[in-house]
């Protein structure tokens, strides 16, 4: 792997974080401070940290791709679409985890690792392989 894609998916994992943050303190704040069923708070949740990691993403980590053709709703369409497979894939894999190693039920966080490593993974490809792909010129 050359550099650039290895900064490339680092910045993309600091995103990832930031993206987290704003998830769990919107989910907290909405579903335990304020009351709002934990489902509905959930999706509200998810939605505002995409719409930020998009904006992070297209702003700092996939800038240098050039310019655009298609409309930003377009692609922020497409980055939810590729962020609610990613969130699909990882729930799959801590599903799959589980159910194959049940002693992993004592340690949670192993196999949230595991999920969450390959919905990144996917998730990153999907952004830069898709979304944010350099553009003929």
């Amino acid at each position: 792997m050359n550099r650039a894609l290895i900064k490339k998916i680092f910045s993309f994992g600091v995103v990832g974080g930031i993206g987290f943050a704003v998830d769990a303190g919107i989910l907290t704040l909405l579903s335990s401070k304020m009351g709002v069923n934990v489902y509905v708070s959930r999706l509200i949740s998810f939605t505002v940290a995409v719409f930020v990691t998009w904006m992070l993403n297209r702003q700092w980590v996939f800038k240098a791709n050039g310019p655009r053709t298609t409309t930003k709703t377009n692609e922020y369409l497409s980055y939810l679409s590729v962020q609610g497979v990613g969130a699909l894939i990882n729930l799959g894999i801590f599903s799959v985890s589980l159910f194959y190693f049940p002693s992993l039920k004592a340690y949670p966080v192993i196999p949230l690792a595991f999920g969450s490593a390959g919905g990144m993974l996917f998730n990153f490809f999907g952004s830069h392989l898709w979304v944010f792909r350099k553009r003929q010129t």
